[in-house]
Formats: structure tokens, C-alpha cells, sequence
């Protein structure tokens, strides 16, 4: 295909008890320039108006598909849902709380198709839970290999990759870190990820995340090195060490930005317009 509008791209959407952020992230997925593209929504038993509100989008464009599971079962089912019944020549990912800016599809498509890359990621921005933009991109090298995918794993809400030439792929039903197990997945195909060197998506830091246990990022990081990757104790361990690093240094830094971010910072609304 040489015309770039001919690729439908599938997004995939898990989704659990979202209605606070899901009308900002789906409209932001219709105010996309590239307009060939479908969602799919997968709602992973929610009990708020979650549900309500996907049906409501699903009448009014039928690019948006839904997926209801009958109980709640995880990220990984869930995405691995959407996988099953995407026709994209292309799979996007998209988190239920993220934002996109307009152009982040045609322009990932764009870099991907006219490069003959397979697999690739932008770099991100943090935002807070009220929407305001903070001073904090997140970025990844240029190209990852397996190895150095290991150390950096990139957002879920910036990754597409080529479904057309590397095939679907599914993930172990593990409760945290399914998308870090599914890009190690894909890089192990495609050999190499690209980055495209701006940031096209913000990323919601919702309240206590900055707090999280960091006894659950060690145990499900462990988890993937060890019983998934298979990886040797002594790489698993720096590997570990490194992760924990970078982590308190993202925690420390968003603190910071938190208490000097001013009140009138405008939100990030307006890139859904701003084309």
C-alpha cells in the first residue's frame, strides 16, 4: 500500500471504572488527522458509567467497537481481546486515562512507512491528574533491541506496531506489566524498535501513583525477568536495580514539578483542537 489513508490502524483500548478521563482520551482519538482507523474498547466488568459511556460513542461513529467482559479479569485478557478481533494492518495502543495529541497516528504512520519500520514508540509527556501539562517528557533511545528494551520500556499510549508484516500477539495473564511482557514479545520479531523523538501523548499521573507500593514494581518486574523472559539471576538483579533507579528518580522529579507547577497552567484540552 503506497497511499499512507489506506492502512487502518486498530487501536486497542483496555478499560476498567475510567469514566473520570475515557470522554477526554476517546475524543482525542476522534480528533485524530488520520481518520482510518478503529477503537476498540474493551470494558473489563466496570461498575461506574464506563460502560454508558462507550455505548454512547459506539452510536454515533461505528469505527468504535466494544467489548464487554462478563467479569473482571485484568489488562492482559482484556488487551488480548481486543488483539483477536483488530483488522488494522497496524495495532495502536492507547491507556484509558491517556491523551493523544491530533496528529500522533499520521504522523507515527508516516515515520513508520516511510522508513520501513516495523515496531516503534514517541517519546511522552507527564500531565496531572487534572489535566495540566507538567515539565516532564519521558524519552527512549532512537532504537532499542531486546536488551536495551529491558531497561526501557516505553509508554503503553505510544506504541503501534505493524500487524500486516509481524503477525498479532498475545500475553500471559499477569496482573501489572503485560505490556512491557507483549513489546518484549514484538521485538523479538521485529528485532528493533524506533522512536520517534517527540511527544505525541500525555500521560496521566493520577493521585497516589507517585506512591505506589514499590514492593509491586519489584515483585512484577521480577516476574517478567525471571519465570516469563527467563533471564539469569545475575542480569535479573541489575536489571531490577536499574528499573528501581529510574523510577525514584521519575518520583522525585514529578514531586518537584507538582509543587512549582503553576495554577494557571493551561490543560491539555487544547490538543484536541489544536491541529
Amino acid at each position: 500500500m503506497d497511499n499512507k489513508q489506506e492502512h487502518l490502524i486498530s487501536i486497542i483500548m483496555p478499560t476498567f471504572n475510567a469514566d473520570t478521563y475515557l470522554v477526554e482520551t476517546i475524543d482525542s482519538v476522534l480528533a485524530q488527522d488520520y481518520r482510518n482507523w478503529e477503537l476498540i474498547i474493551i470494558d473489563d466488568c466496570s461498575t461506574d458509567k464506563t460502560k454508558s459511556i462507550i455505548l454512547e460513542y459506539a452510536k454515533v461513529d461505528p469505527r468504535i467497537k466494544s467489548i464487554y467482559l462478563a467479569e473482571n479479569q485484568g489488562a492482559a485478557i482484556a488487551r488480548n481481546s481486543g488483539v483477536k478481533i483488530a483488522k488494522g494492518d497496524f495495532i495502536a495502543f492507547i491507556d484509558s486515562d491517556d491523551v493523544w495529541h491530533s496528529n500522533k497516528l499520521s504522523d507515527q504512520l508516516n515515520f513508520m512507512v516511510s522508513n520501513k519500520y516495523y515496531f516503534s514508540c514517541t517519546y511522552y509527556q507527564k500531565m496531572s491528574e487534572s489535566g495540566e501539562p507538567l515539565d516532564v517528557v519521558v524519552k527512549s533511545p532512537q532504537i532499542l533491541d531486546y536488551y536495551k528494551l529491558l531497561r526501557r520500556c516505553p509508554g503503553n499510549s505510544t506504541v503501534m506496531y505493524n500487524s500486516l508484516h509481524l503477525g498479532k500477539f498475545y500475553i500471559p495473564n499477569i496482573r501489572r506489566r503485560n505490556d512491557f511482557v507483549m513489546w518484549l514479545q514484538v521485538i523479538k520479531e521485529a528485532k528493533t524498535m524506533h522512536t520517534l523523538q517527540t511527544p505525541l501523548t500525555y500521560h496521566r499521573v493520577r493521585e497516589g501513583s507517585l506512591s505506589s507500593k514499590k514492593s509491586d514494581l519489584v515483585r512484577y518486574q521480577w516476574q517478567v525477568y525471571r519465570h516469563i523472559e527467563k533471564l539469569p539471576l545475575w542480569i535479573s538483579i541489575g536489571l531490577l536495580l536499574d528499573k528501581f533507579v529510574q523510577t525514584i528518580t521519575l518520583s522525585v522529579h514529578m514531586k518537584l514539578q507538582s509543587k512549582i507547577k503553576s495554577p494557571n497552567t493551561p490543560k491539555v484540552e487544547y490538543l484536541r483542537t489544536n491541529k
